[in-house]
């Protein structure tokens, strides 16, 4: 950024959906037409879980990535159909492993159709997010998308690791968030900006900003599900807790609570009791622990703005300043 260059307001989200729209309606058809199968259980579990929408985050990153450095082409579609692709498989796992009921306000594909075709779909979409890397035909491509996709399989073991274990300490817990989110957000930047031909150096900036928002991403994420609405949030408040997993919010409540509430919590995380959701709430207000996990998360959504300066200013850059801002302020 030069020394007149100022850096432009940060972008609400309905203006960055506008500024995205044109590219993501493409990578939207890329998506239906590239999810089709002659194997008619495929199609519907995998248009289930796609047509549930969400906000397409990641790919709507890859995209505005490419806006922050030049125009956007088709590479840069297939690169955000693959992310939605590697993405939705890790969805398909996550929900058989947490053998969750309800996501995004619609019952879970392993609820209505089983846990094994649930697996085998997501391996289906695994494999076609790799067809289309390797129609891409681009060595670096493979490379940052193989190495992503094996950190996000750690990811998923080392969250497995935890799994009722009190123990988990803020550490640890971040470097699960690393594998499991925060690296597919950093693959998705870097990939945009890469397929806008950005030198080096502002590729690593979207690396960067992408790894930070990821990071803000989840732990604002863990917040909301001892927050939230239930009807907003689009699945079952509590739903860490029944599963034993020790967030960032009772991490931090265990470790300032006095040696008994502290054993109590323990005991809880131990046993994946979710009655206790009322106790459990009242340590982490006691100690603050909703309060400390927001000021994390905005710490690194803080990080990822400044990451971003120093790249030519234009509407996509205040685009992904304001999903940094959204990613903390949002309500599911």
């Amino acid at each position: 950024m030069s020394a007149v260059e100022t850096a432009r307001p940060a972008l609400a989200l309905p203006q960055i959906q506008s500024l995205a729209a044109p590219d993501m309606a493409a990578v939207d058809a890329l998506i239906r037409a590239r999810l089709a199968s002659d194997v008619v259980l495929i199609n519907q579990i995998a248009d289930h879980i796609i047509s549930a929408g969400g906000k397409r985050l990641r790919p709507m990153l890859v995209v505005l990535a490419g806006q922050a450095c030049g125009p956007t082409t088709a590479d840069h579609h297939q690169l955000a159909a693959i992310i939605e692709f590697i993405h939705t498989s890790t969805l398909l796992h996550d929900d058989v492993v947490d053998e969750s009921d309800l996501r995004r306000g619609r019952s879970t594909a392993n609820a209505l159709w089983g846990n094994a075709p649930s697996v085998l779909v997501g391996d289906f979409l695994y494999s076609r997010s790799f067809q289309l890397m390797v129609e891409l035909d681009r060595m670096e491509v493979m490379q940052v998308l193989a190495d992503t996709t094996n950190r996000i399989a750690e990811g998923e073991v080392l969250q497995l690791l935890h799994v009722h274990n009190p123990d988990t300490d803020e550490a640890a817990y971040l470097r699960v968030i690393e594998r499991k989110t925060a690296v597919l957000f950093a693959a998705g930047t870097q990939l945009g900006a890469f397929a806008s031909t950005a030198d080096a150096v502002a590729q690593r900036k979207l690396y960067d900003y992408g790894m930070n928002l990821g990071y803000a991403f989840q732990i604002a994420d863990d917040v909301l599900d001892y927050t939230a609405d239930a009807a907003d949030l689009g699945k079952n408040l509590g739903d860490d807790l029944a599963e034993g997993k020790a967030t960032l919010p009772l991490i931090h409540a265990i470790r300032h609570s006095d040696e008994t509430i502290a054993a109590r919590l323990r005991a809880i995380v131990q046993q994946g009791d979710a009655d206790a959701m009322p106790e459990v709430l009242g340590a982490i207000r006691a100690t603050g622990g909703i309060e400390y996990s927001q000021r994390r998360a905005g710490e690194y959504a803080d990080a990822a703005e400044r990451v971003l300066d120093g790249l030519a200013e234009n509407d996509a850059v205040a685009a992904l300043r304001g999903l940094a801002r959204y990613a903390v302020q949002r309500r599911h």
